[in-house]
């Protein structure tokens, strides 16, 4: 197969790409928003995913792609569509209604050589609260098994975590009440109840390596400090009793070459919403993605140990869990 890569020209500060009918070319692309995840369509025209986040997937077709915030998915079109321009979109996948976000569409233009028309076809995007489309693009994808750079899913499990996650308060600073725009809280988020907050001075990592005491402490729970039902949407309206979690500066000791199983668990606190996590300077597979709460004696049985997609940020499904897996074997101090 013979890949054509393509250069992007700014004109009228629109993106326009210049293609020639019947060639075959590769897309890089990346979400490169701060926040929000978003869905990506050329008019009239399907991709065949190969890679997402610098990993090979078995080839996927697909007429819609969907990113969290610095995902990456490499995906080939072939342009033999009739010679004219065609819109390319990047609409915002809304997972939680309930919070106002920055709706707006960014669009390119595809422009086939020597084409006549002027007026660029629109793609059918999407609704932005479109989950079940945002669902099935992202559990659809499976890994390479056996291709360059695989890596196979390790099987004996070292370490387990349950980490719930979402956005809760913060009791508002006494010396700065105007930051809190006149209430006595503001949005923090946590992970297992607990609000990371970085050290003043001194770095962690020159704390640990000059075995300073009192900069982090080496105990970052393995499960939520309390059990109750996570997904209960009612979360969202009467769930400020415990929506408070204490700042610290706590980290996870994980053994070299070991292996870590961890349970990413959205909670509805004041909003359930699909939530991209990265693990810094990691790649993990993803066995398995739901809806609801995760419940090991159903959901294990979903496990794909065989070929699952490999990733370094994962989009947990709105009000739902994930579970990754990954060995850790590099060393070094990470969020």
């Amino acid at each position: 197969m013979v890949v054509s890569h393509f250069n992007l020209d700014i004109i009228s500060e629109t993106y326009q790409l210049q293609v020639k009918h019947g060639e075959t070319y590769l897309l890089r692309i990346i979400n490169a928003a701060l926040n929000a995840q978003h869905f990506f369509k050329i008019a009239n025209h399907t991709f065949t995913v190969v890679a997402i986040d610098a990993s090979y997937t078995q080839p996927y077709n697909t007429d819609v792609i969907i990113l969290a915030p610095g995902q990456t998915v490499d995906a080939i079109i072939t342009t033999n569509q009739t010679l004219g321009s065609y819109y390319m979109a990047f609409t915002p996948y809304h997972s939680a209604p309930g919070v106002s976000i920055n709706n707006n569409i960014t669009r390119g233009v595809v422009i086939y050589e020597n084409a006549t028309s002027a007026s660029p076809v629109m793609p059918d995007l999407p609704a932005q609260t479109d989950t079940p489309t945002a669902h099935k693009f992202y559990t659809n994808i499976t890994g390479l098994a056996g291709g360059p750079h695989w890596v196979p899913v390790p099987l004996n499990v070292d370490q387990h975590m349950l980490i719930t996650f979402g956005i809760g308060l913060d009791h508002c600073p006494e010396l700065d009440p105007e930051g809190c725009g006149g209430r006595n809280f503001r949005l923090s988020a946590s992970m297992n109840n607990e609000s990371f907050v970085l050290p003043k001075g001194l770095s962690m990592m020159e704390a640990f390596f000059r075995n300073v005491s009192g900069v982090y402490t080496r105990d970052f729970p393995d499960n939520p400090p309390f059990v109750f039902n996570y997904t209960d949407p009612t979360l969202e309206t009467n769930g400020t009793d415990i929506a408070f979690a204490p700042k610290s500066t706590k980290v996870k000791p994980l053994t070299f070459n070991s292996t870590v199983q961890v349970v990413l668990q959205n909670t509805a606190i004041l909003a359930r919403e699909n939530h991209p996590i990265h693990l810094h300077s990691f790649n993990f597979h993803v066995l398995a993605q739901g809806f609801g709460n995760y419940d090991s004696n159903v959901d294990e049985s979903k496990f794909n140990l065989d070929n699952p997609q490999i990733r370094n940020t994962i989009s947990v499904p709105v009000g739902g869990w994930a579970v990754i897996r990954f060995q850790a074997n590099n060393p070094g101090w990470y969020h």
